[in-house]
């Protein structure tokens, strides 16, 4: 239909109503300027090229077109509008998008995004986008403080090894400064002897020296329960750190550390809980209790370490723990097994002494221990192993290996029963000549050992003076 043919029956059916011709033609005029294409409304520079008639049509038509009156109210239609699109600039910069290249605008930006966000209503969902963009822009200014290109992959500071980590996905925490390590957009470095990480911008304020020389020059624990000496005696300042400290938090709050019994600050002493080896020592306490940094590192190196001779620092501790009398059995039987795999070929062939290369002074002596031992010794984990790499030894040995079924014993006291090993839980050992005996002949015989009382007359015959028939 025609829009001529629309607007003469309009005005028909208007002046049928009684409206004068002049009020329709007002009508008319606000209607159309209300729905005019808002892109009309300014000349963009292709129009001008079309020549100057649709400029002067353009002109003519907003001239033609008849003021409001001063009292009468504007006619508008705000939800077709907004339906049609026309007053949605689609050219317009989105709200909270910033464009910015270097930090001061970044920094700007983030403060918009910021105002942005709290004239938003709460919970929206245009909050939530411009929170996310605001993270964006912070790791941006982050990336471009942190300079990560032609790092070096090693650096060596204070006996520190570092090593430039390349892991993207793992959250870490800065030991220096103590904020956020970002993998995806931030350089760090790991050291390989004490595991401190920190980001590259700051190794060259870190004043740490790396705890595996400690671990090196001097392996040993504190051994006495949390030897406190008073905040006093530190001049009330952080024992690593030398900040100030007090006990009520100000200017910063003091935190004692349970390994070594000092007082260190909020830097120094994370909170972290180790298990302290004194108390492990001497009351069978394995409960974590808080650390500073420093002693957290240094026991997690020192955890593996055979440091502790049980028997010297607590003997009557074999006296309350069955579980570790029946691991120091297990050693000692697998030290009397020892000699019998050095000198076995199939033995060396095997490794079978590999399997204990995780506890190597297992097969050196019964008497060191280390704080990983302890831990397994209480969870029963060491034993049922010990156990199990006992029970392999002794099956290749009695009945795996003919050399070494040839190197058992015969009780020499009542010459009967299956061949012994000095390792067997019924036999019991010379302790000058190594025989094996069973336990009760052993013990019900009073005299001595067969084998040393032969041992002893063979050596008196080679030091025996020869006689005057025997010159002749």
């Amino acid at each position: 239909m025609k829009p001529g043919g629309e607007q003469l029956r309009a005005s028909s059916s208007l002046r049928k109503k009684g409206w004068g011709a002049m009020e329709y033609d007002e009508k008319l005029a606000r209607f159309r300027q209300v729905h005019l294409n808002p892109f009309n409304k300014q000349l963009g520079p292709w129009q001008h090229e079309q020549g100057p008639g649709k400029e002067a049509l353009q002109v003519a038509s907003e001239e033609a077109l008849p003021e409001l009156p001063p009292g009468e109210p504007e006619f508008r239609c705000p939800e077709r509008v907004m339906d049609l699109g026309l007053s949605e600039d689609h050219f317009a910069r989105p709200v909270g998008l910033f464009l910015a290249s270097d930090i001061q605008q970044l920094r700007q930006a983030i403060q918009e995004c910021k105002q942005v966000i709290l004239e938003l209503p709460e919970h929206s969902e245009k909050q939530k986008d411009a929170v996310v963009r605001l993270i964006h822009l912070r790791l941006k200014l982050q990336e471009l403080k942190d300079p990560s290109e032609d790092e070096p992959n090693i650096r060596v500071l204070l006996e520190h090894r570092f090593y430039k980590e390349k892991s993207k996905s793992v959250k870490q925490t800065c030991d220096k400064c103590h904020t956020v390590i970002w993998g995806l957009i931030q350089t760090w470095y790991t050291c390989t002897g004490c595991y401190y990480r920190c980001h590259s911008k700051c190794l060259n304020l870190i004043s740490k020296p790396c705890v595996r020389s400690k671990v090196s020059h001097q392996a040993e624990y504190e051994l006495n329960i949390c030897p406190e000496a008073g905040l006093d005696s530190q001049d009330y300042r952080c024992a690593e750190c030398r900040a100030p400290i007090s006990l009520r938090g100000v200017p910063s709050e003091a935190r004692q550390c349970d390994y070594t019994g000092q007082y260190y600050c909020s830097r120094c002493h994370w909170n972290d809980l180790a298990v302290i080896p004194a108390r492990v020592v001497h009351n069978w306490d394995f409960e974590p209790r808080k650390v500073s940094r420093g002693s957290m590192r240094y026991l997690a190196l020192m955890v593996s370490r055979p440091v502790l001779r049980l028997r010297e620092i607590n003997p009557l501790l074999f006296n309350y723990v069955e579980e570790l009398v029946e691991i120091r059995k297990l050693r000692q039987d697998i030290l009397l097994m020892k000699p019998y795999f050095i000198t076995c070929r199939e033995a060396m062939a095997a490794r079978l002494l590999l399997q204990l290369q995780h506890r190597q002074h297992f097969v050196e002596s019964d008497e060191m221990y280390s704080v990983q031992d302890l831990l397994d010794a209480r969870t029963g984990r060491l034993g049922c192993s010990l156990a199990d790499t006992h029970t392999l030894f002794a099956k290749h040995i009695k009945l795996d290996c003919e050399r070494c079924q040839a190197k058992g014993f015969v009780c020499e006291l009542c010459r009967e029963g299956d061949v012994l090993f000095p390792f067997d839980s019924h036999t019991s050992v010379c302790a000058d000549c190594s025989a094996v005996f069973h336990r009760d002949c052993y013990y019900d015989n009073s005299t001595t050992c067969p084998r040393c009382a032969r041992l002893t007359l063979r050596k008196q015959s080679l030091f025996q003076e020869p006689g005057p028939d025997v010159d002749a």
